[in-house]
């Protein structure tokens, strides 16, 4: 497939093949108003309530987020997965890197709603699933300290769809900090050490989230409004496959181009964000 580009239009990502995707190299440079700065973002998405198809959802999610992330030029990295046995996603983290990641994606945080018929629906039956995502900064070496006494870090086996390599060593990592009770593993390198760092990272970028909503918490009511955080047990948005229909609940601003908006084409939701925050100011 040939594509042209006439007065910088954006290409039909939702025609795009597997092929097409591996091929497509964005165009440089970033307009004036981006910001220059190259940031870091762990993006963990979980699937919720809706059984299999939760985690075909939220496959769909993360297949929304990584092809975004192409037609920005920004680099990909699975840190950890659980792939469900019809082909979904349990969880999935992973790490984009590039210009602007975490201001783009700051706002998926919270509960994605889907309503359509699953493929094993016989009768034609709207189902309803959810999916929860969170964007967390990866934050500077110098922004976090980690005590080494506060970790209990422990090794097993990889687990996975098979191969030579999975179950032969023990290279998964699982680090548990032990003041706050969080736990992170990673298992998607085949060496230990690669997988520690990686671990570290998630936990890093976990404690400083938990320190932001620490502090966050001791504002007043109105004072956590004008910010915005978003939490993530709230319901953010809502996927209408019958009415072809995306609703952002925060903006009470509705799009009719779901197909192409999961195929990749987030741009009109970050630049709904974008404005908001520019008429807020």
């Amino acid at each position: 497939m040939i594509f042209i580009y006439i007065m910088s239009q954006e290409p039909d990502y939702s025609k795009f093949t597997a092929e097409d995707w591996k091929n497509y190299r964005p165009e440089s440079g970033a307009s004036g108003d981006e910001k220059s700065e190259k940031q870091s973002a762990i993006v963990e998405i979980r699937a919720g309530t809706g059984g299999d198809e939760a985690g075909l959802f939220a496959a769909d999610l993360y297949r929304m987020y990584s092809r975004y992330g192409q037609t920005k030029g920004w680099k990909e990295r699975i840190l950890d997965s659980n792939i469900s046995s019809v082909g979904g996603y349990k969880e999935i983290v992973f790490e984009l890197s590039g210009v602007g990641v975490f201001d783009e994606l700051q706002n998926e945080g919270g509960v994605h709603r889907v309503q359509r018929i699953p493929k094993t629906e016989k009768q034609g039956r709207v189902h309803t699933s959810t999916a929860t995502v969170a964007v967390l900064l990866k934050p500077k070496k110098t922004e976090i300290n980690i005590n080494p006494s506060d970790l209990r870090i422990d090794t097993y086996k990889s687990s996975g769809a098979g191969g030579q390599y999975v179950n032969k060593t023990e290279s998964a990592i699982r680090i548990t900090h032990v003041p706050s009770g969080l736990v992170v593993t990673c298992s998607s390198e085949r060496n230990q050490m690669q997988n520690k760092e990686t671990a570290m990272s998630l936990l890093a970028a976990r404690l400083l989230q938990q320190q932001e909503e620490s502090d966050l918490s001791k504002l007043t009511t109105e004072r956590r409004e004008q910010i915005g955080w978003a939490k993530r047990s709230e319901k953010i948005r809502t996927y209408n496959y019958p009415q072809n229909r995306i609703t952002d609940h925060r903006l009470e601003k509705s799009w009719h181009n779901l197909e192409s908006i999961v195929d990749g084409d987030l741009e009109p939701i970050v630049k709904a964000f974008k404005n908001n925050k520019k008429s807020d100011e």
